[in-house]
């Protein structure tokens, strides 16, 4: 706590050229935040923006008040020699015309009342009306703040207490300021307060971005722990519709030629890309197996209960006898049919095992990945995109005889980044890398493992999934 101010003590003013040093370094300061701020664009709907924006508007305040500070201290200093003064930029108007630093000095033993023009200034009233003596101060301020400041000047003046807090008062013209206030008393030889002074500064614009920063922040904050609620929901309701197996799934049990299978859902990092990813694997009641991954468009909860309706024609068709081609046009007749979503992009694969023989269709989407002793290579597509456009349209299909030990893998699209420096091919030669790996693997799930830790989790720039088979003896 600062000692009591005595009224002999003389005064230590800084150095002219160092004040003068700090305006031009303040002013420089002020300039570059102001270009920070103009360059930050504000969505109403953009918390981030808000946020950024608010905090640049209160360095500006910060920075306005610090000038306006110094360069009163400097009207308060002796003239400096023309040559010691720095040079200095030619002066940029104020943002605000209102003066907010003012000054006042009560004197107790001849209440005698000093007011600067700039506290005039701030409670609106005019020097003619003169100044507040102590005791009528209160009169302006809300009623309950009334009480603090005069426990404030009771404290100051009875206990030398120096005074250091904020108030609300109402100036003449009704408009309603924050004041912040910093005083203390001036002690006569005896020790006894001779008289009090004071520096009130007007803190309402600071108070304001303030809140503003604090409003925006809160914001934000709240849309961040909504989009994470949102995102956990869109996952665990998208591994809610996906197939109930996890880990390894092995059909059929007895023949040669079975699959180990497995497969994996990899969420987006936002909720706005959870989409409608699918996987599935079925045993058919002829003995042969279907394999099919593929996304349908749009996001959120529609998607994923597109997909949900989606799944449920896929298995009934392929239940059916139906083979992947004429399945595939069938399929994507359908989503045309509704509403929303429409199919983005899938493959569908029919494997016999007592021919060892995969039948696959694919629509807009990439060819699945044959690993054989150690290396890897894409499918050759069906020959015909689309033959025909009426009801049974059938896509085309392909035929691929497997080998034991073989290993597919069928992925959708959102598994490699989409951008400029990775594009389709760029994923699948990453996929195709991973070949010594994938054939060294015991099992279908230690595949998937390979390729979720070569792809990751986190940050994904959207959601995706990946279908891994091994043929067995």
């Amino acid at each position: 706590m600062p000692s009591h101010l005595f009224a002999d003590r003389p005064a230590q003013p800084p150095e002219p050229g160092s004040v003068d040093a700090l305006i031009s370094q303040t002013r420089r300061l002020r300039g570059d935040v102001d270009a920070v701020r103009r360059d930050t664009v504000v969505d109403d709907d953009d918390a981030q923006g808000r946020w950024q924006r608010a905090l640049c508007d209160l360095a500006v305040h910060h920075l306005d008040d610090l000038r306006e500070h110094l360069g009163q201290l400097k009207e308060g200093l002796p003239p400096v020699p023309e040559a010691a003064v720095l040079p200095q930029a030619a002066p940029e108007a104020a943002p605000e015309a209102q003066t907010r630093v003012g000054s006042a000095e009560w004197n107790l033993l001849t209440d005698e009342v000093s007011w600067s023009d700039e506290l005039f200034q701030i409670f609106g009233r005019s020097p003619e009306a003169g100044a507040l003596p102590l005791d009528e101060l209160g009169s302006t301020l809300f009623s309950e703040d009334q009480p603090l400041l005069t426990a404030w000047v009771t404290a100051c003046l009875v206990d030398g207490r120096p005074i250091d807090g904020e108030f609300r008062i109402v100036r003449a013209d009704g408009r309603v300021r924050t004041l912040h206030m910093r005083g203390e008393p001036v002690l006569d030889s005896d020790g006894c307060a001779a008289s009090m002074w004071a520096v009130l500064r007007d803190v309402s614009e600071l108070r304001r971005s303030q809140r503003a920063v604090r409003e925006s922040r809160d914001s934000l904050q709240r849309q961040r722990e909504i989009a994470q609620t949102e995102h956990r929901l869109a996952v665990e309701l998208q591994e809610a519709v996906l197939p109930p197996w996890r880990g390894s799934l092995r059909f059929p049990h007895s023949d040669a030629g079975s699959l180990d299978v497995a497969a994996h859902y990899l969420p987006s990092a936002t909720s706005a890309l959870i989409g409608g990813d699918w996987y599935d694997a079925l045993e058919l009641t002829d003995g042969s197996s279907m394999l099919t991954v593929g996304d349908l468009t749009g996001h959120g909860v529609t998607a994923t209960s597109g997909m949900a309706m989606m799944l449920g024609a896929l298995r009934g068709m392929a239940m059916a006898g139906i083979a992947p081609g004429p399945l595939m046009g069938w399929l994507n007749q359908l989503l045309e049919t509704s509403v929303q979503p429409a199919l983005g992009s899938a493959v569908c694969c029919s494997y016999d095992p007592a021919r060892r023989v995969l039948t696959w269709a694919q629509a807009g989407h990439p060819a699945p990945l044959l690993f054989r002793r150690g290396s890897g290579r894409a499918l050759a597509p069906p020959e015909g995109i689309l033959l025909g456009a009426t009801s049974g349209a059938s896509y085309g299909q392909a035929e691929e005889r497997l080998e034991e030990g073989d290993l597919l893998v069928l992925h959708t699209d959102g598994l490699t980044p989409r951008s400029i420096e990775f594009s389709r091919a760029d994923g699948t030669e990453r996929l195709l890398a991973l070949a010594p790996r994938l054939s060294a693997a015991r099992s279908a799930q230690d595949c998937v493992r390979l390729v979720v830790e070569e792809f990751g989790e986190a940050e994904r720039e959207d959601d995706a999934c990946v279908l891994v088979a091994r043929v067995g003896g």
